[in-house]
């Protein structure tokens, strides 16, 4: 990789990661080019060089973050024993990522609500990407059951189906309502959860 490459690749990841901290609270779609210019003090030009149009920018920006967060959630948590250890690595991952990745919270969760019925590339992306997080909640309650943590009678994806509806309800509670408990209430309903999928005593 020549040098030229090098720089150009560290400045396109650097122009990504201010314009998710900008999406996080303005959304995808309040994001602009000129916005984004104006933040990094550069011409708009400039910009149109690394990603062309709006629409090229944003499944830029929605790329890079699930690149972050596989790096900061997943792939961590993958390396956990299977069982309780790596769900709960999983959730506690996913909650530090809410909370602190970006100032708005997790642009994923975000762009998932503004793009639910918005048909195209980008919805299309995001539905990809929410369903790699389904996939991967189901797989790891699939490999509890094996590993005899949870019952062999616990449905993997109803696990991940109620596991994802816990979380959504951090974001609801932290991010709109501002509730000081809405981590103890996720925690709780969390706790909750792997007590009915543990095995019967």
């Amino acid at each position: 990789m020549s040098r030229d490459t090098s720089k150009g690749e560290e400045t396109r990841a650097l122009i990504l990661d201010r314009a998710l901290d900008l999406a996080s609270v303005s959304g995808l779609e309040g994001l602009t080019i000129g916005m984004l210019a104006d933040q990094l003090k550069m011409s708009k030009s400039g910009l149109f060089a690394h990603f062309g149009a709006k629409a090229e920018l944003q499944l830029a920006l929605l790329r890079h973050a699930v690149d972050r967060f596989v790096t900061s959630v997943v792939a961590p948590a993958l390396k956990m024993p299977r069982g309780e250890l790596r769900v709960r690595a999983l959730v506690d991952g996913w909650i530090v990522w809410d909370r602190d990745a970006f100032p708005g919270g997790c642009v994923l969760q975000a762009a998932a609500a503004e793009y639910d019925d918005v048909e195209g590339p980008i919805r299309d992306y995001v539905v990809e990407s929410q369903r790699d997080w389904f996939d991967t909640l189901s797989q790891v309650a699939r490999t509890a059951i094996q590993s005899k943590a949870f019952r062999d009678d616990l449905d993997p994806r109803v696990f991940a189906f109620d596991l994802t509806n816990i979380l959504a309800g951090y974001r609801r509670h932290a991010r709109l309502f501002r509730e000081p408990d809405a981590e103890a209430l996720t925690r709780a309903a969390f706790e909750a959860l792997l007590d009915r999928s543990r095995p019967l005593a």
